[in-house]
């Protein structure tokens, strides 16, 4: 039987930095005693079935990215000649990893990566000619709203991003149990950054004013040898889709079917282009303009660029890429 290690993170949507809470966890302006949470109903609902099936089960709630480190190190395999870390591709531990958000997820994804991915100068022979990094170990997602209803990004929703939900995975606690134990593995493609992070979902670059309406920036677009923008245009939403997350942006379709198991990323823009006719006087419709590869760029030509990845707020001021990962990472599901 297996080993289970749930981890929750903490209650930030995004342990980006090494205090996971967000907050100075674990300094003088805030003890790490002061983070202390009560495990979710979720949490044990899933450890009692895990439980009752057999396994053995550990839970964690890691605060810090260096806790987050020290659960996935259950995880790596035998050491091997050349000196790399390498996941287990037979290992008896599996991990659930309790999400409040999608940007919680990406944190633990973001941290698999920095374990197991090799430096170019050591890549080894065995790693696929399409990869930086070999297949992760699958994850068992255990959402921490099970009854939650998302609306996609721009229509006016603050919910957190709900991914599992939107790939069909299990969201009852003992359904995620099930399929950890005995489900298959669903590989999904992982969309690597030039900044050392990850995206899941997807990432939507542009900003909007108080009433909620675009405003326009301009910016380099290219995807592969594509160039969707060249940096004149004024470009109202830019998306770099992996999944379907962002792919409406108010009543404008950005992204038409957006797979993440296809080995491509999507990339959309919606340019504002006037048209004028006699009867109609001028108006403003929304041109789309989209392409289809395995790498993408962004460069915002006026300064700061606001951007929402996997639901985690930022901005942009120098150009960012994206690649994609083909079936790097696994959920398990029904």
């Amino acid at each position: 039987m297996y080993d289970v290690v749930l981890l929750t993170l903490g209650s930030q949507p995004d342990a980006g930095c090494d205090s996971g809470c967000g907050v100075g966890c674990g300094t003088a302006a805030r003890p790490k005693a002061d983070c202390a949470e009560p495990v979710r109903v979720p949490v044990l609902a899933c450890r009692d079935a895990l439980v009752a099936a057999g396994a053995r089960v550990q839970t964690v709630t890691a605060r810090s990215d260096r806790e987050i480190d020290d659960v996935l190190a259950q995880l790596d395999g035998p050491a091997r000649p050349d000196g790399l870390t390498w996941p287990d591709e037979d290992g008896k531990t599996r991990l659930v990893v309790a999400t409040a958000s999608d940007g919680q997820l990406r944190a633990v994804l973001r941290r698999l990566v920095r374990r197991y991915a090799p430096p170019p100068s050591r890549r080894p022979a065995d790693l696929a000619d399409n990869r930086t990094l070999p297949d992760l170990p699958a994850i068992g997602v255990l959402p921490l709203d099970p009854g939650l209803v998302r609306d996609t990004p721009g229509d006016g929703g603050a919910l957190p991003g709900d991914l599992a939900g939107r790939l069909g995975l299990p969201r009852d606690p003992a359904a995620v149990a099930a399929a950890v134990l005995n489900g298959p593995v669903r590989r999904l493609d992982l969309l690597r950054t030039d900044a050392g992070s990850v995206t899941l979902d997807g990432a939507l670059l542009g900003g909007a004013d108080d009433a909620d309406r675009p405003l326009p920036w301009r910016g380099r677009v290219e995807v592969d040898d594509t160039v969707l923008s060249a940096g004149d245009d004024p470009l109202l939403a830019c998306v770099v889709a992996n999944a379907d997350g962002y792919a409406r942006l108010a009543e404008v379709q950005l992204v038409a079917r957006p797979d993440p198991a296809d080995g491509l990323l999507e990339v959309a823009v919606a340019v504002p282009v006037v048209t004028r006719s006699w009867w109609r006087g001028q108006r403003v419709k929304i041109e789309v303009r989209r392409a289809r590869g395995r790498a993408a760029a962004v460069t915002p030509r006026d300064g700061e660029l606001p951007f929402l990845d996997d639901t985690v707020a930022g901005t942009l001021t120098r150009k960012r890429s994206w690649w994609v990962e083909p079936a790097a990472w696994g959920v398990y599901t029904h």
